[in-house]
């Protein structure tokens, strides 16, 4: 059920232009200033990162091509640009894997303003945090920003079942096709296209979705084209169809800093800036299989 929220907004979203205006924020209430907070639940400045000489950033766990635990550790396409932060602010990288919650409200209370209620601690950063205007004026704790890359939802199909040309959404009135449970996905599908019911096979992950479409279950996925490219195998196709009805179709993303480490935020922007300029980015995309789309800076 990651990132449910983004999913409505996405999903309801009025607006479809590509460039997202400066948030003015008008008719939303502050949250609540932290008080009372030890200072070890309220993250380190980036000067306390550099003097102890390492930071801990978290990665949503078992979210292949993105990240995931490994035979020789965490793996992929933020792990690697994690440990790119790290060291280009020259410290050691220390990956936390964390459970994704029922919505990204929870993930950033959890892990980079509050801590979790119990034995709950906020990391330096959070990666693969959506940027939205909404989201951005909610959640005045966080600041968003190292904006990274662009996402967008795509179909994977079995070319045995499509032989010709690759499935549109319509298609899925008669054809079965695997979803992640409360991913945007799924709520396009059935809210907005109407897809049979009998027709969404819902799966607790993307990976369990897409092995199904490989093991011959369903005969198409759809999700986020990243995750989607990352997870392929012999005898799928993958394509980007136009997706009526859904304003929003891609969306941006990036790393999440508690407000109060401003300073941190501004240095890990900078260097997420020259890895994408000087190609290392799209580097760490290709060796997970994955097609590097910049988002909007």
């Amino acid at each position: 059920m990651r990132l449910t929220l983004l999913a409505l907004i996405l999903a309801l979203a009025p607006s479809a232009a590509a460039a997202q205006p400066a948030p003015t924020c008008a008719g939303h209430v502050p949250q609540l200033r932290p008080q009372n907070t030890f200072p070890q639940d309220v993250g380190r400045s980036l000067d306390r990162i550099v003097e102890e000489g390492w930071i801990e950033i978290a990665l949503y766990e078992d979210f292949p091509p993105w990240s995931q635990g490994g035979e020789a550790g965490p793996v992929g396409i933020d792990v690697d640009l994690a440990r790119l932060i790290a060291e280009e602010l020259g410290v050691e990288a220390r990956l936390r894997l964390v459970q994704a919650g029922e919505t990204l409200d929870q993930d950033m209370l959890n892990y980079v303003t509050r801590g979790a209620v119990v034995d709950g601690h906020v990391s330096n950063l959070f990666l693969h945090a959506p940027y939205d205007v909404d989201l951005s004026c909610r959640m005045d704790q966080v600041v968003f920003t190292g904006i990274y890359a662009q996402e967008s939802l795509a179909i994977a199909y079995a070319l045995s079942e499509y032989p010709d040309k690759g499935p549109v959404p319509a298609y899925f009135r008669y054809d079965t096709v695997g979803v992640e449970n409360d991913s945007i996905s799924d709520f396009y599908l059935t809210g907005v296209i109407g897809a049979a019911a009998d027709k969404i096979r819902r799966f607790p992950s993307t990976a369990a979705a897409m092995g199904a479409l490989a093991g011959g279950e369903v005969m198409a996925v759809m999700a986020p084209i990243t995750e989607l490219e990352g997870l392929s195998a012999p005898g799928i196709g993958l394509h980007s169809p136009p997706l009526l009805g859904l304003e929003r179709a891609s969306w941006t993303i990036g790393v999440a800093v508690s407000t109060q480490h401003r300073p941190l935020a501004y240095e890990v922007d900078a260097i997420i800036g020259r890895a994408v300029e000087d190609g290392r980015l799209a580097a760490i995309y290709a060796r997970h299989g994955a097609t590097y789309r910049p988002g909007l800076r």
